[in-house]
């Protein structure tokens, strides 16, 4: 009898390690995202007038956009873009967001916590930053070669991109290929397609 018992406890660990190991397996595995390169280094002060630097990302899946908070054209449709990265992946605390300012004169901490009181933001892993001009603008457009500009010539005097830069957890820009397996470096902040082709290579992101 005992024998029998002790057969049948076996399989049921034999069964339990057959079902948990390739899960446990495909956690800890890489992904098949690109690894484009390291983050820049960048310190800036968020909403709470807290200072906020890639380190303090680092361990966390997140994502950046630089926007201004009077943008009258492509920030808001970028912003309801986070949003919906917020809600999916609200609550997990291994996920974060950061938009940073390209409008720093104007965009001051107090200014920032007022846009993200309005536009609902709710994770407390998704800051707004700003800081000097100058350094901000050699972030965007040096550090993550992502364009930054002033253009008093267009709506609300500033031209920026509109694409999500994708960081993993060990501070790596990363991303996926596109059909010519080129990779695609950044993901479209205004395409309904990026923004889900984003939210799929965070889940992937946060696997790792």
């Amino acid at each position: 009898m005992k024998n029998k018992s002790y057969i049948g406890i076996s399989f049921i660990i034999l069964l339990f390690g057959i079902w948990a190991v390739p899960k446990i397996v495909k956690k800890f595995q890489k992904s098949d995202l690109v690894e484009i390169g390291p983050v820049p280094n960048f310190e800036l002060t968020n909403q709470d007038q807290k200072k906020i630097s890639n380190k303090d990302y680092l361990g966390k899946v997140y994502v950046v956009e630089f926007f201004f908070s009077t943008c009258p054209t492509i920030c808001p449709k970028m912003n309801q873009s986070m949003l919906q990265l917020q809600d999916k992946f609200y609550g997990n605390p291994n996920f974060g967001l950061a938009s940073i300012t390209i409008n720093p004169e104007i965009d001051t901490p107090e200014t920032l916590k007022e846009h993200a009181k309005n536009l609902g933001v709710k994770h407390y892993n998704w800051h707004f930053l700003t800081g000097d001009k100058t350094y901000i603008y050699d972030l965007a457009n040096k550090g993550f070669n992502l364009y930054a500009g002033e253009n008093n010539k267009v709506a609300g005097g500033f031209e920026h991109s509109g694409l999500f830069a994708l960081i993993d957890k060990k501070g790596k820009i990363r991303c996926r290929k596109d059909k010519q397996n080129n990779p695609i470096l950044y993901y479209d902040g205004l395409d309904p397609e990026g923004v889900n082709a984003i939210k799929e290579d965070i889940s992937k992101l946060l696997e790792e």
